[in-house]
C-alpha cells in the first residue's frame, strides 16, 4: 500500500488536524484489529447502532467510554478462582479486548445493552439550532440599508 505525506496540507491549513489525523489513521499501513467482530448500523435519520459481539463477557467485564468524538469499548474477563475447568478445546475468544470508534461532530452516546453476546450501543446525531441553516431574508430598496435576519424585529427609520 502507497503511503501518503500529508505534511504540504498541515503548513497550509488551520484548525483541520481531526481530519488530518483521521486520514493519517485511515491510510496507516498498521495491522487493523479485527476482534471482537462488530456491525455499524443506521436506525433512523440520525440515529445509528454498533453491535459488537461479546460472547462470555457480562456486563461487569465490559466498560464504554467517551471522550473528545472517540467511543471507546473495553473488555476483560475477570476470573473466577472457584471455577477450575479443563478445557479440551477453547473456540471461544476470551482475550481482552479495546475497540475505538471515531464519532462525527455532534454524535453522543444514548445508552448500551447487552443481550445474548451481542453489545448494542445506540447513538444519535443532535446538531444544536446554532449550528443548523437558517433562512436569511434579502431586502430591496430603502429596507435594504438594514440587514434583517430571520427571527429579529425590524426598526422603524
Amino acid at each position: 500500500m502507497r503511503q501518503f505525506d500529508l505534511a504540504p496540507l498541515y503548513r497550509s491549513t488551520v484548525g483541520f488536524d481531526r481530519l488530518f489525523s483521521a486520514l493519517d489513521q485511515f491510510v496507516s499501513t498498521d495491522a487493523v484489529p479485527t476482534y471482537p467482530p462488530y456491525n455499524i448500523e443506521r436506525t433512523g435519520e440520525n440515529a445509528y447502532r454498533i453491535t459488537v459481539a461479546v460472547a462470555g463477557f457480562t456486563d461487569s467485564d465490559l466498560a464504554i467510554e467517551v471522550k473528545e468524538n472517540a467511543l471507546t469499548l473495553k473488555g476483560e474477563r475477570k476470573a473466577d478462582p472457584s471455577k477450575t475447568v479443563e478445557l479440551l478445546h477453547q473456540g471461544i475468544a476470551a482475550r481482552g479486548f479495546e475497540r475505538r470508534f471515531q464519532l462525527a461532530d455532534y454524535v453522543q452516546v444514548t445508552g448500551a445493552v447487552l443481550e445474548n453476546g451481542l453489545l448494542h450501543i445506540d447513538l444519535v446525531r443532535e446538531i444544536p439550532e446554532a449550528k443548523k441553516p437558517r433562512q436569511i431574508q434579502i431586502a430591496t430598496g430603502r429596507a435594504a440599508a438594514a440587514p434583517v435576519i430571520e427571527g429579529t424585529a425590524r426598526q422603524a427609520a
